[in-house]
């Protein structure tokens, strides 16, 4: 997959809310840092570590928003990944910055958010 089927793939599954789909973009050992974390979860560095705490983070958003939706505004490139700006169903604006691994699977993201995203 090029880099941008990797970010319109991953955006149709949020959109389905099919987080198997979801999920498929993540390698194992992936670090997830936002401040969704922070609320959900409750700890304060905001990070995750791993695809099955990234899993579980990412079911409860699907259930707490049964109506998410993600459209893309702009995606940024870079040599090792890239940037993708979207705004949700909610009207927050977000950026992604992913970092992925030779097989194109993110391994590293920080999810940046417009106002205060739960």
């Amino acid at each position: 997959m090029t880099k941008a089927e990797i970010v319109h793939d991953w955006i149709a599954g949020w959109n389905a809310h099919d987080l198997e789909r979801i999920m498929h973009h993540y390698a194992d050992n992936v670090e997830f840092t936002a401040s969704t974390v922070v609320s959900r979860w409750d700890r304060a560095d905001g990070k995750l570590n791993g695809k099955e705490e990234l899993s579980q983070h990412f079911a409860k958003g699907l259930s707490l928003v049964p109506d998410i939706h993600f459209t893309v505004e702009e995606i940024l490139w870079s040599p090792v990944g890239y940037a993708v700006i979207y705004h949700r169903e909610n009207g927050n604006r977000v950026l992604d910055a992913v970092e992925l691994n030779a097989e194109g699977l993110a391994v590293k993201v920080t999810a940046y958010y417009l106002t205060t995203q739960q």
